[in-house]
């Protein structure tokens, strides 16, 4: 299979409008041949990836600010190493801050809207059936099985030349053979399927079996918040960046997919649910993904009228943030603290903890790799009751 470009792309490659935009293209061509693309397809959005500075180290900061060109569709950084705002509060060192704001400098002189979040579908709208090219595994989740977008898991420089270019080899996932299931869980209701972390427990379990395949559920009906804790873990045990539920996801609608011909795994409560550590934590981290308004204005329910007595790190989006004042006072006279541009994965601030309690698949998944640290998982209730002390 050969990958076709247009005129206007063959200039692109040749150098025409810049040994940037040369660089991306060739980015492209790359990965559309491997994949066996046949040709690009224009992107609405872009979502980057690579943006902390304990991810991409001194290398990385020198290649993006080798680059010079600008981003041809709006296009959201991922979480930095910390608040921007807030920084020092949150004990991050000057050497540290210093190269992460020359990364987001980096990002911004390449028109990157400087958003730092996971969760870009909360900041703008995304709509079924758009094509875009979005690197972050959450985030890929929900656009593909909760919005009904087209992208696949991109890396970050296949998402950044995605972004610069305005298109993105046509593979995988933009396909709509290759969106079909490939295997089925079939989830044996019971009316404890009621709390996101539970669907991240399912996440983190059916994601370990799934690996990379699409897989369809039977048997729950989760929220909007509980397919993104959902999807989120599944992304991190497996590599999971669509799927379908039964009723509830748009193209489990809109197709009549044969699910009896494919494979089926019954799952129960059961089944799922995590031997819970009774070590005391050292820290609390909710918002992995970040937090939506909804989860913000519950937690600041948790706390109302009470005191943390260990550190508790809430993570949301900083347009979410200031969309929540009263929420946000809430936690924070609680002792909590509410943290935009970051996350408990990517900052260095959750290094110095020896366990960490959160209420995410994702986190369950990702917090012991990326912070070095032990964690337990349990309710958005029992974090706010363990950190509490009552």
């Amino acid at each position: 299979m050969t990958l076709s470009l247009l005129p206007e792309e063959e200039r692109i490659l040749a150098g025409e409008q810049g040994e940037t935009r040369q660089m991306m293209m060739e980015i492209l061509v790359a990965l559309g041949k491997v994949f066996g693309a046949e040709h690009l397809i224009p992107i609405k959005s872009a979502q980057v990836s690579g943006a902390s500075f304990k991810t991409i180290g001194e290398a990385g900061l020198e290649w993006l600010s080798g680059l010079d060109a600008r981003v041809a569709v709006p296009t959201v950084l991922n979480p930095v190493g910390m608040d921007r705002k807030r920084w020092r509060e949150m004990g991050i060192s000057e050497s540290f801050a210093r190269k992460q704001e020359q990364i987001i400098a980096a990002y911004s002189r390449l028109g990157v809207r400087l958003e730092c979040t996971c969760t870009p579908y909360y900041l703008y709208q995304t709509r079924f059936g758009e094509h875009l090219a979005w690197s972050e595994s959450s985030a890929v989740a929900y656009a593909n099985s909760v919005i009904g977008a087209r992208t696949n898991r991109e890396g970050g420089p296949g998402a950044l030349a995605g972004a610069i270019i305005g298109k993105t080899p046509a593979y995988g996932l933009h396909l709509v053979p290759k969106r079909r299931p490939e295997l089925v869980f079939a989830v044996e209701p019971s009316p404890e399927w009621g709390d996101s972390a539970l669907f991240g427990a399912l996440g983190y379990f059916t994601g370990k079996i799934a690996g990379n395949r699409i897989p369809f559920f039977t048997g729950i009906r989760p929220t909007r918040n509980q397919l993104k804790a959902l999807g989120a873990a599944m992304a991190a045990s497996g590599a999971v960046a669509l799927y379908h539920v039964e009723g509830i996801t748009p193209e489990a609608r809109v197709f009549s997919y044969p699910i009896d011909e494919i494979e089926k795994i019954p799952v129960t409560v059961s089944d799922v649910r995590l031997t819970a550590s009774e070590t005391l934590p050292d820290a609390v981290a909710l918002g992995c993904p970040h937090c939506s308004p909804e989860e913000l204005a519950g937690v600041a329910h948790l706390l109302d009228g009470r005191k943390v007595r260990i550190p508790v790190y809430v993570f949301a989006a900083r347009k979410v943030i200031e969309q929540t004042p009263d929420a946000v006072t809430i936690i924070e006279r609680s002792g909590a603290k509410v943290y935009g541009d970051t996350c408990m994965v990517v900052s260095p601030v959750m290094e110095q903890y020896g366990l960490i309690m959160v209420n995410s698949g994702k986190a369950f998944a990702y917090v012991p790799d990326m912070c070095g640290a032990a964690v337990r998982l349990g309710t958005t209730e029992e974090c706010i009751r363990i950190a509490t002390g009552e």
